[in-house]
């Protein structure tokens, strides 16, 4: 995530040629040194030499002289692997997708963010190019994702209930209510005595009984839809009725290639989040890239039949 990746020195780095105001918003170096304080600062107060870089911080106009039209580079996202991602589906012989996107939210009649794919065959890369081009302003901080390694766990998940076949949705509707009928019933015979000869006995007593209780599972949270960045798998529709996102060239139905989500889980989904994740330690854990996009969400799209149409952004 978020680079450096593997970009040939002879090939030309994406731009964004969108006009649209290009020096104005957040220094990207001041939203990267801003995330390495508070990761230093966690359980202590900020030192004055840190509270002074972090007030000197501002949102304007950094560079009056960028013009709205001037190329800006665009800003490393993703590098993924065909190797380490089955459900990865490029180009024939293609075994590498980088993403990139402008950071400003301003681009379409929806004004989002505007992504470039890549695919490329990664034995063909010679000499990397190094430094690699960054824009030096960022709209919103939400934009830039933190740096951070990527391991892939493949997941099997269901398609959005809204989808499934009436008959379908009456059966796991029917499975949820037999679920919460034993769960009360567990409830009921694990409660503790009603008298306890002390009130620490008591909350002993209660952290036994909450911690002998099931897990309450539904279709929706957690064998549905899984949270968090993915590639593949199906799309949730929670914000909005199911929509189709079809391809522009060929009519296909486009499923979505990559999720960009700002949680990794929530409340109600802890289910999907790695075990290695639940003991509430780590503060990056359910939102590790810091991004925010849209509403929250945003699914990148390719055609089945040929990668190479446009692609297709939706938000939830």
């Amino acid at each position: 995530m978020a680079g450096p990746l593997l970009w040939p020195t002879d090939e030309p780095w994406p731009v964004c040629t969108a006009v649209h105001p290009k020096g104005t918003g957040h220094l990207l170096s001041d939203v990267r040194l801003s995330r390495r304080i508070l990761e230093a600062s966690r359980g202590r107060e900020y030192t004055a030499e840190e509270q002074l870089l972090i007030d000197g911080m501002t949102v304007g106009n950094h560079l009056p002289e960028l013009q709205d039209d001037a190329p800006l580079p665009m800003l490393a996202v993703a590098q993924l692997y065909a190797y380490e991602i089955p459900d990865l589906v490029g180009p024939e012989d293609h075994d590498l997708l980088q993403v990139f996107w402008c950071p400003f939210e301003v681009h379409g009649a929806g004004r989002t963010i505007d992504v470039v794919l890549k695919w490329r065959r990664s034995a063909d890369v010679g000499a990397v190019l190094m430094p690699q081009p960054e824009p030096p302003v960022v709209g919103r901080k939400e934009c830039v994702p933190n740096m951070c390694v990527v391991h892939p766990e493949r997941v099997v998940e269901h398609e959005y209930l809204g989808l499934l076949e009436e008959e379908l949705q009456e059966e796991i509707d029917e499975w949820e209510e037999s679920r919460l009928d034993e769960d009360d019933e567990d409830e009921y015979s694990s409660a503790p005595p009603a008298s306890y000869a002390t009130y620490e006995e008591y909350e002993e007593a209660m952290a036994a009984a909450e911690a002998a209780e099931p897990e309450e599972i539904n279709y929706m949270s957690d064998l549905s839809i899984a949270p968090g960045w993915k590639v593949g798998g199906f799309a949730s529709w929670h914000l909005t009725d199911p929509a189709p996102v079809d391809c522009e060239v060929c009519g296909a139905a486009m499923p979505p290639l990559l999720t960009v989500n700002m949680w990794e889980c929530d409340g109600a989904s802890r289910s999907w989040l790695p075990i290695e994740d639940r003991d509430g330690n780590d503060p990056y854990a359910t939102n590790p890239t810091e991004v925010y996009l849209g509403r929250g969400l945003m699914r990148v799209h390719t055609c089945p039949t040929d990668p190479a149409h446009p692609h297709q952004l939706s938000f939830q």
